[in-house]
């Protein structure tokens, strides 16, 4: 009997697999590993990956694959290894992460990529399509040319990089380096010499908006063997892309998240820029880490990672403490530029002196126009959109809140609506409260759209713009408002933390925070990392050319730690306070979380099934040294018009953990009618 009569498919749905199919005759010679094939699954026709074959299934009852749909394998034998890891891991379905890992259109089943190739090429785009006979022909490599040199620090840097990659072996960097101290410029050379050996790079970017930026400097140096990949993209043009990766002709794959994935081969190297970045995290199942499966795509194929960052996260740094990583660190700014000169404004002395709250201080305005005077450019940065963050009835106390969601209502003015920031469910701001019937409905709070009016008050000269998830729904739209104030067309860019890290802009004299605080009073543990790392990485945007810059902190904390330690740039202060506490109160990076969320829209089901499984999972936890934290409601309990609840996993032992959550039933779905999803390593 030929081991190909039976086929283990897998599909991307929250179940576990493989599942097994007979294979038919008449395809019996065409089927492969790596393939997508049409499979009846329940009560429908599936997509499904074909990862292995057997002599014999595991049913009793096997039902026929209906058809092929690839002429040759899509997902290599790499890929399939990677995913399997990272289902296993996530503790995800392994049909779930390969549907991560491939465009939208090829989930879809589609068959016909060259019509669609042909489609998009037509059309210029962001991804700047050629020609289909270019793609198909690949392109000429461009190795780049060096436009300067490198400090001392940068060489060795490079050269300790280079080394690891002639080797040919695993190795992982953890590159400190301060805002503005040329770490892009290393990453260039790395891949460059990655090219050199005939082996492909992957660099990581957190954010869709650095994308644009990026993509110029590395298209600017390497040409059309560099590939942009990210889930922005249409299908279309993510089709075009992968192709590209998957024929070769992409040597360079630059891409956000899920760029991780991209099918390049004969890998040498990848980078994962701002490595801290909890946009790395996927929200939705699988909730993978794309930075930790870096590490191991690096590891797998014998490839050198580097994870950089001005403001390492706090796993990464005791990593490299360990000797787990090799630490680079680079301590100046290329050129001899100076970081800029950080101020703190205390806000408690601001109201008392002035009697009222406002947005910005008398030290932050004098600064902004100072800078606008020497036609120098302006950041301010508050990471909350929205005019006003609630509306609020001053006769009975009312606070508009969503039906749907347990969070107040943040009122837009551009479009005249508040608007829940979870479930977007909107309404016109009553003029009249709908509870006492009095007209004392007033707006608090401040967010970037507040901010940007003001300003457009107070310096009505000035040509203002925003950038925040309101501003950027459109396609191109991070590029516009970015371009522009590269162009200097705008004079100050209001913006949430899409505008905290990676961009370059020398004209900037001054970035002005408006709230430090706003990171700093979440119920979070990683709440003063996260403080620490945005404060450092917005204030590195400002001197990036002629002159210092300047950085206006405005906080009512001025005297806690991370925003000290962030006003004076020093990481390595804020490290050895902040792990103090992560030892002490057993969090990462000296134990490993798991945070199980159980959702139903009857509080009082999810409440039964939560303590049901928190007093289970106690008794198992009990003899492996596992804590159990829990039941307890979400901060924000109520979301689309779900209730819930979660319990938290604390374990030193990843497998112990593990063993523990595949004793979990029916960890894939749901218990007794609520919904459950499991995230590993919590951001």
């Amino acid at each position: 009997m030929s081991k190909k009569n039976f086929a283990e498919v897998v599909i991307g749905v929250p179940i576990e697999g493989p599942f097994h199919y007979s294979i038919p005759d008449d395809i019996l010679n065409k089927i492969e590993v790596g393939m997508r094939v049409w499979v009846p699954f329940k009560n429908r026709k599936a997509v499904g990956y074909v990862v292995g074959f057997v002599d014999s299934p595991k049913v009793a009852i096997v039902k026929d694959i209906e058809e092929v749909i690839d002429e040759e394998p899509i997902i290599s034998s790499a890929m399939l290894t990677l995913t399997r890891w990272a289902a296993d891991y996530y503790c995800a379905s392994w049909g779930e992460v390969l549907e991560a890992a491939i465009p939208g259109g090829l989930k879809k089943g589609k068959a016909k990529i060259r019509t669609l190739l042909e489609k998009e090429s037509v059309r210029e785009g962001p991804c700047g399509a050629e020609s289909l006979t270019k793609l198909q022909e690949g392109c000429q490599i461009n190795f780049g040319q060096d436009r300067f040199s490198l400090n001392p620090e940068q060489e060795e840097a490079l050269s300790r990089i280079v080394k690891a990659v002639d080797k040919g072996l695993f190795k992982p960097f953890l590159l400190h380096g301060i805002t503005g101290s040329g770490k892009t410029e290393i990453y260039l050379r790395a891949i460059r010499h990655t090219l050199t050996l005939g082996r492909t790079s992957i660099i990581l970017v957190p954010e869709i908006s650095l994308t644009p930026q990026i993509t110029e400097i590395f298209k600017e140096r390497f040409g059309d063997i560099v590939a942009i990949f990210h889930s922005s993209l249409s299908d279309g043009e993510r089709f075009i892309q992968w192709k590209r990766i998957l024929k070769g002709h992409a040597r360079i794959v630059v891409g956000a998240r899920s760029g991780i994935f991209a099918p390049v081969s004969n890998l040498g190297l990848v980078v994962v820029d701002e490595e801290h970045e909890n946009t790395y995290k996927q929200e939705d199942s699988p909730k993978y880490n794309a930075r930790d499966i870096a590490v191991i795509r690096a590891k797998f194929s014998n490839s050198v990672v580097i994870l950089g960052s001005a403001t390492p996260s706090l796993e990464s740094y005791y990593n490299a403490v360990k000797g787990k990583y090799e630490l680079i660190r680079l301590t100046e700014r290329v050129d001899g530029k100076l970081l800029p000169k950080v101020n703190i404004v205390d806000m408690r002395e601001e109201i008392m002196e002035r009697r009222f709250n406002a947005i910005l201080s008398r030290r932050l305005s004098r600064e902004i126009t100072d800078a606008l005077n020497e036609k120098r450019q302006v950041i301010l940065f508050l990471n909350r959109r929205g005019f006003s963050t609630f509306v609020h009835c001053k006769r009975c106390g009312l606070v508009l809140k969503c039906k749907h969601c347990s969070v107040t209502l943040t009122y837009h003015s551009d479009i005249r609506k508040a608007i829940c920031h979870y479930c977007n469910f909107s309404i016109d701001p009553p003029q009249v409260c709908p509870a006492c019937n009095n007209n004392y409905m007033r707006y608090f709070g401040i967010g970037t759209e507040k901010v940007e009016s003001e300003i457009a008050r107070l310096f009505p000269c000035a040509r203002v713009a925003r950038m925040d998830t309101d501003t950027t729904t459109r396609k191109g739209a991070h590029k516009k408002i970015l371009d522009d104030f590269k162009n200097r067309k705008t004079d100050i860019l209001v913006g949430t933390q899409m505008i905290a890290k990676g961009l370059d802009f020398p004209n900037v004299a001054l970035v002005g925070v408006i709230s430090a605080d706003t990171a700093l009073n979440f119920p979070h543990f990683r709440s003063c990392e996260r403080t620490f790392s945005l404060l450092t990485q917005v204030a590195g945007r400002a001197g990036r050319g002629e002159g210092t810059g300047k950085v206006i902190i405005q906080t009512y904390a001025p005297m806690q730690y991370a925003i000290v330690s962030a006003s004076r740039h020093d990481y390595m202060e804020f490290y050895r306070q902040e792990i103090v506490f992560r030892k002490e109160l057993k969090f990462p990076p000296f134990t490993h979380l798991v945070n199980i969320v159980l959702r139903a829209k009857r509080e009082d089901r999810v409440i039964k099934a939560a303590s049901s499984l928190a007093d289970s999972l106690r008794t198992q936890g009990a003899k492996k040294g596992i804590e159990v934290v829990g039941p307890a409601p979400l901060p924000v309990q109520k979301v689309r018009g779900e209730f819930r609840w979660s319990i938290l996993l604390k374990g030193a032992n990843t497998s112990e953990l593990h063993t523990i959550l595949k004793n979990m039933p029916n960890r894939y779905n749901r218990i007794e009618g609520v919904a459950l999803s499991i995230d590993i390593d919590p951001k």
